[in-house]
């Protein structure tokens, strides 16, 4: 019996979000809140710094892909089942600004087997959408909760 059988599914999906936030020194270091987890939902948000900003003076890209890919992830981690990007798309639709605060919402659409399908939607604090992520996610040995490590297995 796992530590996880005991527990609701809201509180199995804090307490793998927790344990995530505790070693994930990527969404640490751009400063990234988790603003709501839920079993296949997380919302995160980031504040713009003018260290993320590009020769356009606009967010580069890649920041606001990470903040999406990191809904992404405590979405599709919120099973206590360690799971992985298996390919990701964004569509960029907005420029981001210095000073912004963008929120990176996430949303399971289909999980069966190993697979998973999550839609990631980002805004500014204005409520336009900067972006739209779709992720395939892709389960791997191990549990956040179980205390092992992650196994990423070749296919």
């Amino acid at each position: 019996m796992s530590a996880s059988d005991t527990m609701t599914p809201d509180a199995v999906a804090r307490a793998c979000a927790e344990a995530m936030m505790a070693s994930d020194n990527a969404s640490q270091a751009l400063g990234m809140a988790l603003d709501h987890i839920a079993p296949g939902e997380a919302i995160l948000s980031m504040a713009v710094t003018d260290v993320m900003t590009n020769g356009h003076k606009t967010c580069h890209g890649g920041y606001i892909f990470t903040l999406a890919d990191s809904a992404f992830a405590f979405a599709c981690n919120s099973y206590d089942q360690r799971s992985v990007a298996q390919h990701c798309q964004i569509s960029f639709l907005k420029p981001a600004f210095s000073g912004d605060v963008l929120s990176a919402s996430a949303r399971e659409r289909w999980r069966e087997g190993r697979s998973g399908i999550y839609d990631i939607v980002v805004h500014n604090q204005a409520g336009e959408t900067i972006a739209e992520f779709r992720g395939h996610s892709r389960t791997v040995k191990g549990t956040h909760l179980g205390g092992d490590e992650p196994q990423l297995e070749e296919n």
